[in-house]
């Protein structure tokens, strides 16, 4: 469809009011079946306080640098870590970063280290090539919430039946998706969705109305999930792995999202007094709708958001991640990329998920969600399957941050 840039302004503009505003990437907040947060509910932004009012309106608050400089001897456990373990997802980065001036000589140097260098190398590599960074939130605080997500796996088949039912759907062709950027350059990232109904622009459709409209959304079926719950969590994870009725696997990716603002149902079925929220985990959320199947749609559709997917080559690689290059387990993490660079190397010190053990690794910043927001804000991939789904479900840790930066150079 061409758009005109007087009409995609006024798009735009209506797009905004309709409060439709959408996120940029594949993952949304994973599951959390551990106390005190609900099990799906997006976390919070890190977020300053509010200012004093000054003169009736909200005084601005100074912002801290989102990186300063740090020396190695800050990093705790960075001589303990086996950096070696990260040189193929570093090596993924490059593939990505390659084209960038900054990162050219980074990685022509790691591409003549091999694919499997000595771990005393790659040591040596990252002290002499990099510097640390350390990583502030808004508000100059250090410590942040880190989080896990993984990669699941659903059953599924080409054939609708009755043991198959509940469709996956494809990106509609009636879904717009604008670049706010395009329009207005300070807002570059930014994204909103909707459709085109006559000479109006509407919110697209939530998941109330696409599970109400099935015939609509016929064309786009890409296969059927077995189980409705299943297929909930692999949306809020954005991306999966199916298995079909004769043992093969096929790999869903990301395509879109509707727009509409993500829901916690665990929270959902806490509110309305049908679980206390110990019990709300992704365990807990499947044995209510396995006890309640008449309220199955109401608790789905309590969270509007919807995510399309796209059919994608299945390889024993990760999943793709929003750096355009396969998640490695362990150490890929999902950041947000307005205080973090895509690619980039990160160090993390944190704990293992609900627990005090010290968990202080080099990791690469490969993707984003739409819950990871704010400076020192990371979700841990945790990998594929059900003991990788337990760790992330369980991860909700204070951590702290660094970027490893190219040596001589200051991050923008």
């Amino acid at each position: 469809m061409f758009l005109t840039f007087s009409r995609l302004s006024g798009l735009v503009a209506a797009l905004l009011l309709a409060g439709c505003a959408g996120t940029p990437r594949p993952v949304e907040e994973p599951a959390r079946p551990q106390p005190p947060a609900s099990p799906s509910a997006p976390a919070p932004a890190q977020q300053p306080a509010a200012a004093p009012a000054v003169g009736g309106a909200p005084a601005p608050l100074p912002l801290a640098r989102p990186l300063q400089a740090a020396d190695w001897s800050d990093l705790p456990g960075w001589a303990g870590d086996a950096v070696e373990e990260a040189w193929p997802a570093f090596l993924a980065s490059c593939r990505a970063l390659a084209r960038q001036a900054l990162w050219q000589p980074v990685c022509e140097a790691a591409r003549g280290l091999g694919e499997r260098p000595a771990p005393a190398a790659v040591r040596r590599f990252f002290e002499s090539r990099f510097s640390p960074w350390r990583v502030s939130n808004p508000d100059g605080t250090r410590e942040g919430l880190i989080t896990g997500y993984y990669e699941p796996l659903i059953k599924g088949s080409r054939v609708r039946s009755k043991a198959y039912s509940w469709p996956v759907l494809g990106v509609p062709d009636d879904l717009l998706n604008i670049d706010l950027g395009d329009v207005f350059p300070d807002l570059k990232g930014q994204r909103v969705r909707g459709r085109l109904v006559g000479n109006k622009v509407l919110p697209y459709y939530s998941r109330a109305d696409i599970a109400r409209m099935p015939e609509r959304f016929a064309s786009r079926t890409l296969l059927y999930a077995e189980d409705p719950v299943e297929l909930f969590f692999l949306q809020v994870q954005g991306s999966g792995r199916v298995q079909l009725p004769d043992g093969s696997m096929l790999r869903l990716a990301y395509g879109d999202a509707n727009g509409h603002p993500y829901q916690s149902i665990g929270k959902w079925l806490v509110d309305k007094g049908e679980m206390k929220l110990e019990q709300a985990s992704m365990d807990g959320i499947k044995a209510w709708a396995r006890a309640n199947p008449a309220r199955l749609q109401e608790m789905l559709n309590a969270n509007p958001s919807y995510i399309f997917f796209r059919e994608v080559s299945s390889t024993a690689n990760g999943p793709v991640g929003a750096l355009g290059q396969p998640l490695t387990e362990g150490r890929s993490m999902a950041v947000d990329p307005r205080s973090i660079p895509l690619g980039a190397p990160v160090f993390l010190s944190t704990t293992q998920p609900n627990s005090t053990q010290a968990l202080r690794r080099l990791m690469l910043a490969q993707d984003t969600g739409s819950a990871i927001k704010g400076g020192v804000r990371g979700d841990f991939f945790w990998g594929f399957g059900a003991e990788a789904g337990v760790r992330a479900g369980r991860m909700r840790q204070k951590g702290e941050m660094w970027v490893l930066w190219p040596r001589d150079q200051v991050p923008r």
